[in-house]
């Protein structure tokens, strides 16, 4: 009886945290669909180049949000109520400022910016456009990562799923508005994905004015010595979208010079399809997390493994399924996103979707261990495996690779790189159950 209410309790949290992750990354996806087909292959070469401001927002807000949330739970584990409200407290005014830090960035530097994420003349007038209005809508980036943080770990997982999928969905419709009845082009594709969090935050409003909720604002003073225990907890979700924002980064100088803004179009539909795919592995890992959180707080070891394995093996099926979807169906998936029917954008974007899902079965086993780790109080073995896969390990890789293998190689780093991590994980996985 224990067993099956550990894994229908896995249930309830792990599949609102996949299903809201998933309608938050096709914030990105509706963009990349209705961007090709409004404003071509340098819209998409465009956008694909804004896009690592974005996993650098949503990253500062994920690890605000999952950090302060841990820390949070495991003091209400404990009984601490007035420590978890000062999690919350500082979340909340950590987010504030991150958020409008972000803003700044958006009214004073998105020309530099644009520049400095690679765009040329041809693509620079879209990137600067999509920058600039999708900054200025920080405050909500962020805030909308805390708040879904905090109503998960607080018993509201589903009220979390839907603030994530109705905000996704209400991002559909006004991307199609916005781009053709309106015509507002790169501006309106932005717009959409700015309102989506305020649509998401209203959703999450009905659960602060419950009278159950556990956690409140105190009157205090931002007290920094606070934050470093309050983030490093949520390091590894922050890592995880910084890796994305790298590789796209990395990648995008590479193929430039190797294929031109088609290539950079062609590593649009690879990106923002392996988005979704990050996003699955995202959900479950932080979806699952409070209860991992709990039962550290509470000394349950036998619960915490339990729980690890549910994780791999959930994570396992998840990335047989979407390799196997996405290698019958490659042709398809590129033509939905190629307007022109252009067949050089298709060859690439087909063979790139076929190499890079490779990858999903260790990033999946890595992406859960980062987080698993880190719930339950190893941040050190979570913020490391999340450093090697999204930073360390991916430009040597990258260099070598498209040294030998030209734009195949640039498709074949990330299921390279980690495959590496996995293994250094796995050994450092044995050497943790044995101590244990």
């Amino acid at each position: 009886m224990e067993q099956e209410a550990s894994l229908r309790s896995f249930g309830r949290y792990a599949a609102p945290g996949i299903l809201g992750q998933v309608g938050i990354s096709c914030y990105i996806l509706a963009d990349t669909f209705f961007v090709s087909r409004g404003t071509g292959a340098t819209g998409l070469a465009a956008l694909n180049i804004a896009l690592p401001l974005y996993n650098l927002m949503n990253g500062i807000g994920l690890m605000i949000g999952v950090g302060s949330a841990t820390n949070f739970t495991i003091c209400r584990a404990q009984g601490q109520q007035k420590e978890a409200d000062r999690a919350f407290t500082h979340a909340a005014g950590l987010g504030l400022m991150a958020g409008l830090f972000f803003l700044l960035l958006g009214v004073l530097a998105a020309g530099p910016l644009a520049r400095l994420l690679g765009a040329d003349a041809e693509t620079f007038p879209l990137t600067s456009v999509y920058l600039r209005t999708l900054l200025c809508f920080g405050p909500f980036f962020i805030m909308n990562n805390v708040l879904l943080a905090f109503v998960r770990n607080d018993g509201g997982p589903s009220r979390a799923m839907c603030g994530m999928i109705i905000g996704s969905l209400s991002n559909v419709v006004m991307d199609y508005v916005f781009i053709f009845p309106l015509g507002m082009g790169m501006f309106g594709a932005a717009l959409a994905t700015g309102v989506s969090p305020i649509i998401s935050m209203l959703i999450l409003s009905g659960h602060l004015r419950s009278p159950a909720r556990g956690f409140h604002l105190l009157r205090t003073r931002l007290h920094l010595h606070l934050l470093p225990a309050l983030c490093t907890p949520g390091l590894p979700s922050l890592i995880s979208e910084l890796s994305s924002g790298v590789v796209l980064l990395l990648f995008n100088q590479v193929l430039l010079r190797l294929a031109g803004n088609t290539g950079v179009a062609a590593y649009g539909i690879v990106a923002n399809l392996a988005l979704v795919a990050v996003a699955v592995f995202t959900g479950l890992s932080t979806g699952v997390q409070p209860l991992v959180s709990h039962s550290s707080g509470t000394g349950e070891s036998a619960s915490l493994r339990r729980l690890f394995r549910y994780g791999i093996v959930t994570a396992i099926a998840i990335a047989t399924v979407l390799f196997t979807v996405v290698f019958v169906f490659a042709g398809p998936i590129a033509a939905a996103f190629n307007s022109a029917g252009d067949p050089v954008l298709a060859g690439y974007a087909v063979t790139g979707l076929r190499i890079y899902f490779l990858g999903f079965w260790c990033a999946g086993l890595n992406i859960v261990c980062a987080a698993f780790f880190s719930a339950s109080g190893r941040s050190g073995q979570g913020f490391a495996i999340s450093l090697l896969r999204g930073v360390i390990f991916i430009p040597p890789v990258l260099l070598a690779l498209t040294a030998f293998a030209d734009v195949n190689g640039v498709w074949a780093t990330f299921p390279t790189v980690e495959a590496l991590v996995a293994v250094l994980t796995l050994v450092c996985l044995s050497r943790t159950f044995r101590r244990s």
